[in-house]
């Protein structure tokens, strides 16, 4: 079920371990510097546990939270409950359906990201994919940028894209991932599910650990002066190829 918008906090290293307990969907936490001692190493083992993302930060960033009781430990909810990838893809094939994924590596731009997963809930995409570490938080101006879709999209966090791409391909899900480097472009290539389009940060792109095991790479043809194209652009183009593809 998805929450509201509001981005709610968690203060308190006890306070937070509950939480994550509880099964609340957290989004990240900041940890002051230098903390330590034995609860403190029960919240990290749980953070790892769990792949929930966390930062380290200097004690004044804990200024902008007034009077609470923090105690060097803030997280943040998210406004959305995640799926488990290996649930989504299942569910597909027991419905009879081609699975039709988006997977995005890092993308920090949280208005890129909202409107990635607009583009996806428009074009029937049956969920979008992104990792832990190093990408977007998703708070209150990626559902605004996403029109409420992120509200109606089926969102699963991973740890690690490469894993996930491994087990995808194991199920039957042919990989492709954007990049400039690919030798062929989007129209040349078979886009039609079961498919998974993976899609990079716009400063590198999809990693190069990442392209080396994907099953096809396309590239989006450029005439004009500038080298590259806002990435949430490119997903609209190649996903709906793929709906294109796919003679809807």
């Amino acid at each position: 079920m998805k929450r509201s918008a509001n981005t709610d906090l968690v203060y308190g290293i006890r306070p937070v371990i509950e939480a994550i307990r509880s099964g609340k969907e957290l989004d990240s936490v900041l940890i002051k510097k230098g903390l330590s001692g034995e609860l403190y190493s029960e919240l990290k083992e749980l953070l790892r546990e769990r792949g929930i993302r966390s930062q380290l930060v200097p004690a004044e960033r804990f200024g902008q939270f007034g009077n609470k009781n923090h105690q060097g430990v803030v997280a943040y909810l998210s406004p959305i409950d995640f799926q488990p990838i290996e649930e989504v893809v299942a569910g597909v094939w027991d419905k009879g359906q081609w699975p039709f994924l988006l997977m995005v590596d890092r993308i920090t731009d949280v208005r890129n990201f909202g409107a990635i997963v607009r583009t996806a809930e428009c074009a029937g995409v049956h969920a979008v994919v992104f990792v832990a570490k190093g990408s977007a938080r998703i708070g209150s101006d990626a559902i605004k940028t996403s029109a409420g879709a992120l509200h109606h999209m089926t969102i699963c966090r991973v740890n690690s894209l490469r894993s996930t791409i491994r087990f995808l391909q194991n199920s039957g899900i042919k990989v492709i991932a954007a990049s400039e480097k690919a030798p062929k472009t989007y129209s040349q290539a078979m886009l039609k599910p079961p498919i998974a389009l993976v899609l990079g940060s716009e400063d590198v792109g999809v990693s190069a650990e990442v392209l080396k095991i994907v099953d096809d790479m396309v590239s989006i043809p450029i005439k004009g002066n500038v080298q590259s194209l806002n990435v949430s652009v490119a997903a609209g183009i190649l996903v709906y190829e793929a709906v294109r593809q796919q003679g809807i």
